[in-house]
């Protein structure tokens, strides 16, 4: 247990943290339905309530074999690598499951993304077969223009396509059992993508393990058995998905909303008798209503909730609302239990969660004192394996098996750790990585564009919002390139949420080190308001 010192204060906690990690983990996330299965084959796992659907244990154990022997059937097997471009329905953990009965590997594909970007994840990953829903198949078609060989490979789930594998029939006739070789726990589940500052995600190699760990650790990290759990983010993510194995971990049943929405969140609570959620923090923003605090929660997971309204979002909904921080590569680095009351709003972020240590380091990799700010350091078994194919940013990423989480923190003389800023060059829009570097490279695809930097811009709802900063060739000024021509370019090219809102044209060259790399702190800086002075594209009008 490597916790103790700064869970001294916390015995209880503490007590459970070593339970946790004392606890033998299934051999494979099969393994942990299959047990689910004999021992409550009627208990709801899951319920997508705005179709309806819904699913026992011992039923999604029938569904998953019936789909892996029809996946198996058309050629996906152990190791295959396969992209899964599907939104919040039932096929998409489905699938999940049936590519980890078979050993095979998971691509999840944001739903959001174009052509460019579904292009650069299928070669990058190396799938050869794609289960998508109907609803993004022109945004597919438009792949296979350079990419033809997909095409034997297509899944198609809401509806038929000629000549692609219709997925509601794959399980037809197909047996009850799996008999092919289950995986291990150190074999390789999801590919899952993520923005990085080298310009495109990187694809983070997830294993059994790790889905098994995050899972089992938030579903014990405090004495509280939960029935009910709320997933409203995008199954693509790797949230949600740790929601779904944590609710198996308890025997629970995830209930799952088609896309977040602050305005009816809370109606989803209470509708669906939720005791676990990820509380969004634009839900806080809707107006008090009489019935905030008639729910069942147990526990709301925040993350970067503003810390001087912590402790009124408890008051209002009269609910445990605890900071924690993960992120795909570690899944869950730090957790705040239930009975450290005492910190809510204070802008922790934790104590570091079962299997994991945690550190604050200089810029050579060494411990700085208590107090220091540096880069917040993780390890333990199950985080990534490294990112796929990409060697050199995968030793970048670490200091021996200590991963850089590239975020700025300092810890205080009680272990509580506090996170400050990032060293990423990275915008954080509505809890999406926005890579600088992506959006700047498709800018630079503009003739009339010689320099752009990409910087965050703080905003009330979105917690940051995309600005560029845009020099354009010598002797062209903004009547040249409208900022509706830019807009225009990165909607082609980019996912909608990675589409600048601000764009500011300069006159002089952008601020640069003196290695020649561009300054971005000077842009950060220069001004109070960093809108004034850019075109809008939200309200159409220059600031």
């Amino acid at each position: 247990m490597k916790n103790d010192a700064r869970l001294e204060d916390l015995p209880p906690a503490a007590d459970r943290f070593r339970r946790i990690e004392a606890t033998p983990l299934p051999e494979n996330l099969g393994a942990l339905l299959d047990r689910l299965a004999d021992e409550v084959p009627d208990r709801r796992a899951w319920d997508f309530f705005e179709s309806g659907r819904r699913i026992t244990y011992g039923a999604l154990r029938t569904a998953v074999n019936r789909l892996a022997n029809g996946f198996a059937a058309i050629g996906i097997g152990h190791g295959t690598h396969v992209g899964v471009m599907l939104p919040n329905i039932p096929e998409l953990p489905l699938a999940w499951l049936a590519l980890a009965r078979i050993g095979a590997v998971m691509v999840p594909v944001n739903v959001r993304y174009t052509a460019h970007e579904l292009d650069y994840v299928l070669g990058d990953s190396e799938a050869s077969f794609l289960v998508v829903h109907h609803e993004f198949l022109p945004t597919v078609r438009d792949v296979l223009e350079t990419r033809p060989g997909l095409a034997a490979g297509l899944i198609v789930a809401g509806g038929t396509a000629p000549g692609m594998h219709d997925m509601a029939r794959l399980p037809l006739g197909r047996a009850d059992t799996y008999a092919g070789r289950p995986p291990a726990r150190d074999d390789l589940l999801n590919i899952q993508y993520t923005s990085g500052t080298t310009g495109f995600p990187k694809g983070c190699m997830l294993t059994h393990r790790y889905w098994l760990t995050v899972g089992l650790v938030h579903a014990h990290c405090d004495a509280q058995v939960y029935e009910r759990i709320l997933v409203t983010l995008p199954l693509f993510y790797m949230t949600g998905l740790w929601q779904l194995v944590m609710s198996f971990h308890q025997g629970a049943a995830v209930y799952v909303a088609a896309r977040q929405s602050a305005s009816r969140f809370m109606d989803w609570v209470r509708d669906h008798a939720i005791d676990f959620c990820i509380y969004p923090n634009l839900a806080y923003k809707q107006p008090p209503a009489p019935d905030d605090r008639n729910h069942r929660v147990k526990r709301a997971n925040i993350y970067g909730f503003p810390a001087g309204d912590h402790a009124a979002l408890e008051a209002r909904f009269g609910f445990h609302a605890r900071e924690g921080f993960g992120m795909t590569e570690i899944g869950c680095g730090m957790i705040v239990p239930l009975e450290a009351a005492e910190m809510v709003g204070s802008g922790s972020c934790g104590i570091p969660a079962p299997f994991r240590e945690c550190r604050v380091a200089d810029e050579n990799g060494e411990t700085v004192p208590i107090g220091a700010v540096g880069e917040l350091l993780v390890r333990g078994p199950g985080i990534l394996q490294g990112y796929y194919r990409k060697p050199e940013a995968t030793a970048a990423a670490f200091w021996g098996d200590w991963f850089r989480t590239g975020d700025l923190f300092r810890q205080d003389e009680r272990g509580w750790f506090y996170i400050l800023g990032r060293t990423k060059d990275m915008v954080r829009r509505s809890g999406e990585n926005i890579a600088a570097r992506e959006v700047e490279a498709i800018l630079l695809e503009i003739p009339e564009i010689a320099e752009a930097a990409v910087v965050p811009v703080p905003d009330a709802l979105r917690g940051e919002e995309v600005k560029a900063c845009l020099v354009l060739q010598d002797g062209l000024t903004r009547d040249d390139l409208a900022p509706e021509r830019v807009i225009d370019h990165c909607r082609a090219k980019l996912a909608v949420f990675k589409v600048p809102r601000y764009l500011e044209y300069r006159t002089e060259p952008l601020p640069r080190t003196a290695s020649g790399k561009v300054s971005k702190p000077p842009l950060l800086s220069e001004k109070a308001d960093l809108r004034t002075g850019s075109w809008d594209r939200v309200d159409g009008c220059w600031r």
